[in-house]
């Protein structure tokens, strides 16, 4: 099925089209966009050059893709926005490319972005991430699997929210976030896990008690981070090794238990 434009779309001759994708009133398409097969691109959306957009995904209104990133060292070098398949990218979202020379920003398959959040040049966002109203990403922002980021959250430079974990709304994230834990406050603090998100995705009740004493033996034993580590690394549970591998790998250090 050949693509559906409507009169009123600028769309760039150098831009590529696939097959069955629709484009509404008045978006832009500049040259050196891919549009993959079955998109749809809403009205007044802007897609800047070196972006790539997966299949199937949905882009509603006034959402802006591969901007310039907000960077003063930024001189026009040549750097990609690159979006997998299947993600939701709501009303007025954007979303810019990488600051390097031959970078890029990267988005996973089947997020949901919600209306007005920003992701900042060089971020990685990973698969079925949830970025609700109003979060801003700042650059070099790591976000893994299936993560939620809860509405007008601010995430520092480099911060890094790990998998399943859950940033409560209007929280200041100036750290990583713990995997399968929730993060509340300004600055955010980890309060527990995330147990929703955990029984939805499938845990079980032995892998979600192994998590909770591993929260116990980091936050509530007053050990050194060092022996708490590896008991952590001695679970037999592979979510507790990768908890214990993502404190270990920490730059920025990360958000402890609250009291």
């Amino acid at each position: 099925m050949t693509a559906l434009i409507h009169p009123t779309a600028q769309i760039d001759p150098a831009a590529e089209i696939g097959e069955d994708v629709c484009i509404g009133p008045f978006a832009v398409v500049e040259g050196e966009v891919e549009i993959a097969a079955g998109c749809r691109i809403g009205a007044h959306a802007v897609l800047r050059r070196y972006t790539t957009l997966g299949p199937r995904c949905r882009v509603w209104e006034h959402a802006m893709l591969g901007g310039e990133p907000q960077d003063v060292s930024f001189r026009d070098q040549v750097s990609y926005l690159e979006i997998g398949a299947d993600n939701i990218i709501r009303e007025g979202v954007t979303i810019h490319r990488a600051t390097t020379e031959g970078g890029s920003t990267r988005i996973g398959d089947a997020n949901f972005l919600m209306a007005n959040c920003h992701v900042a040049h060089d971020c990685r966002i990973g698969d079925r991430v949830i970025i609700a109203n109003g979060a801003l990403l700042a650059g070099h922002v790591s976000v893994s699997d299936r993560a939620f980021i809860s509405g007008n959250v601010v995430i520092h430079q480099f911060a890094r929210v790990g998998t399943l974990a859950m940033v409560g709304g209007l929280a200041r994230i100036s750290q990583d976030c713990l995997p399968y834990m929730v993060a509340e406050g300004s600055p955010a603090s980890a309060r527990g896990l995330n147990l929703v998100g955990l029984r939805r995705a499938g845990f079980t009740a032995d892998q979600i008690r192994g998590l909770k004493q591993a929260f116990r033996t980091l936050f509530r034993t007053g050990r050194s981070l060092q022996d708490a580590l590896g008991e952590l690394e001695s679970s037999p549970l592979p979510e507790v090794q990768v908890l214990a591998a993502f404190v270990r790998s920490s730059r920025r250090g990360f958000t402890h238990g609250s009291l």
